[in-house]
């Protein structure tokens, strides 16, 4: 009980014992009455930290008060009070708000029977006040629930959009990774090799070959250039530069330079692009989806990088061919190295995630007759754009 509640129910005491006084009904206040009046309004001054036995305390009180027929109207106040503090503040207000309602009204209705037709208009007014009270703690009741319900789903459809938005960025993130692995980590792997055959010539016994020299340096230019072209064309979409997609995505046509980037490091590689069809429920030919097209050349061109880095490989196939179940791009070597299977590198991994991406699968391992094998299987119904 705090000092203002206490001031409150004395106050709300005092003026019922003078509208008590004043118009007395039909008994007059005694001293019993005025008892009961005053000890009515204890229980408000508690009913903010225990509201149920609060309002039972108070009902018990101002039963016997209309029982003896004091003045009802001088209660109201403090019944009203009574039942919308608990309707605030209390647990299971539909059941017990109506009981306690129910016995007032009894109680008011058989006073009224008792002292005769006289007052019955005066005590109808007392139980339409209940019953307004009633209904007023109700609706304020489902007000507050729904004003609750409403906060809620807005503070869950918040979390779910934050939500939603890290993942997008987290997802975004790795695809950044990724398309940047992809690049960087093949384009330095073929300019090391293409540096270190370079070395070797100048340093070699036999006379220079400045034609042989210039062929290697040429194409480590070249794998500048289009290393730089392509790193150009992600940083714009980064960025959201409006560009053509076309000019920017890579795509089988690129494999090609793949391979021959491949060649360049003295790696035997043979290239087959099979597109033909294989029966009336396959993709068929014609032009890939742009998202199937850039992973079947993430994929060919992180399976070359890991060939050239660490497969000490003397050949390697790539082979990409369309049947029933899409797009099959198939890398083997007949290398005795890892193929990229160390455990800190992030290549089979990617390659994996660029399957999934699209929908699709991709295997990993060991050949039959030995070396490295990757498999991925790109379907070409229903393809998953990338974000």
């Amino acid at each position: 009980m705090t000092a203002r509640d206490a001031l409150l129910t004395t106050l709300l005491a005092a003026v019922a014992a003078v509208v008590a006084v004043m118009w007395p009904g039909v008994r007059a206040l005694d001293v019993p009455g005025a008892l009961l009046l005053i000890a009515a309004h204890v229980p408000l001054a508690l009913i903010r930290r225990w509201p149920a036995p609060g309002l039972v305390a108070l009902v018990i009180l101002v039963l016997p008060y209309h029982l003896a027929q004091f003045q009802h109207h001088a209660l109201v106040p403090a019944e009203v009070i009574a039942l919308f503090a608990y309707a605030v503040l209390g647990r299971r207000v539909r059941a017990v708000v109506t009981v306690v309602a129910f016995l007032l009204a009894v109680c008011v209705f058989g006073m009224a029977m008792r002292a005769g037709g006289g007052s019955l208009r005066e005590q109808i007014a007392v139980i339409e006040a209940v019953v307004a009270v009633v209904i007023a703690v109700q609706v304020w009741r489902v007000h507050r629930a729904r004003l609750a319900t409403i906060t809620e789903r807005a503070e869950r459809a918040e979390r779910t959009r934050e939500e939603e938005a890290r993942r997008r960025v987290a997802e975004e993130r790795l695809r950044i990774a990724r398309d940047l692995h992809d690049l960087l980590a093949h384009s330095i792997t073929v300019i090391g090799v293409q540096a270190g055959a370079a070395s070797h010539l100048l340093h070699a016994d036999r006379p220079l070959d400045r034609a042989e020299l210039a062929d290697v340096f040429g194409a480590i230019a070249q794998t500048c250039r289009d290393a730089r072209t392509e790193l150009r064309g992600t940083l714009q979409v980064l960025r959201g530069t409006d560009v053509e997609t076309s000019g920017t995505l890579p795509g089988p046509d690129g494999i090609a330079d793949l391979v021959r980037a491949a060649r360049a490091t003295g790696i035997e590689v043979g290239f087959d692009a099979d597109s033909r069809r294989e029966g009336p429920g396959d993709a068929g030919a014609g032009p890939l989806p742009p998202e199937i097209g850039v992973a079947a050349y993430r994929i060919v061109q992180e399976a070359l990088t890991n060939v050239v880095k660490h497969a000490a490989a003397r050949r390697v196939e790539v082979r990409l061919t369309r049947d029933a179940g899409g797009l099959v791009v198939r890398v083997a070597d007949d290398g005795t190295g890892s193929s990229g299977t160390a455990p800190e590198g992030f290549g089979i991994l990617g390659m994996i995630e660029r399957a999934r991406s699209v929908g699709g699968t991709l295997d990993a391992g060991p050949g039959d007759g030995g070396g490295f094998v990757v498999t991925a299987v790109l379907p070409l119904a229903d393809a998953v754009s990338p974000r």
